[in-house]
């Protein structure tokens, strides 16, 4: 499971060694459970957001593990 915090400007960013400070929300690293999270709108609940969030650096971190 990965770490993921909302930073300010509606983007999500991986905390892989759990650090950052903030409201984060955890995700398999599966591309599966990401869409299905994009697609509940899980992330705007789980860290109490309106709007959408940008996930392109989790997108990479989920696409670079499938890769390993």
């Amino acid at each position: 499971m990965a770490r993921e915090l909302e930073s300010g400007g509606f983007a999500l960013t991986p905390d892989p060694r759990r650090r950052l400070p903030g409201r984060g929300a955890w995700l398999h690293r599966d591309p599966k459970c990401l869409s299905e999270a994009g697609r509940r709108r899980a992330f705007g609940r789980a860290l109490r957001v309106s709007g959408s969030l940008d996930s392109s650096e989790l997108d990479r971190l989920v696409e670079t593990t499938e890769l390993s």
